[in-house]
């Protein structure tokens, strides 16, 4: 019985210790945590308010995050021959993602596009030719537009 208790606060420990993503309504503070887990070389940028952390990873994947000047996560987009887990990447969004998910009208099975006041994904692609965005409308800096997010 001891050894079980040892292993599940063992496995706890290590379960908190992992590293984050700097998730939809994040900090930037798990960037680098990031590259590391994606296995890949980042490029940041600054654009007026925005600055945006790019991980491109050695099988394709990029991802890309926003932050407000106050280093909050506003948006993510990611484009690769495979979907990032967006469960990580959604953060404490992704329970509103995935209701919304299952209940959004679907045109075809290549697009989902999901807007509610507190969420926006867009997500399209085919085969190894994935893509998709998503961002929070309240936290959009008043000089940028969604229409920016690549």
């Amino acid at each position: 019985m001891k050894t079980h208790a040892i292993f599940s606060v063992l496995g706890m420990a290590i379960a908190l210790a992992a590293p984050a993503w700097a998730a939809l309504g994040g900090d930037a503070a798990s960037v680098q945590a990031d590259l590391l887990r994606m296995k890949g070389e980042l490029h940041s940028s600054s654009s007026g308010s925005v600055t945006v952390h790019e991980i491109t990873a050695d099988h394709g994947m990029v991802v890309r995050q926003y932050l407000t000047p106050g280093g909050k996560v506003f948006a993510v987009s990611w484009r690769g021959p495979v979907n990032p887990d967006l469960h990580q990447l959604f953060g404490t969004y992704y329970g509103q993602f995935e209701q919304a998910a299952a209940t959004a009208p679907h045109t075809d099975l290549r697009h989902l596009t999901i807007e509610q006041p507190g969420l926006v994904v867009h997500a399209s692609g085919r085969l190894r030719a994935l893509f998709g965005r998503a961002w929070i409308p309240g936290l959009l800096p008043k000089d940028f537009s969604a229409a920016d997010i690549e």
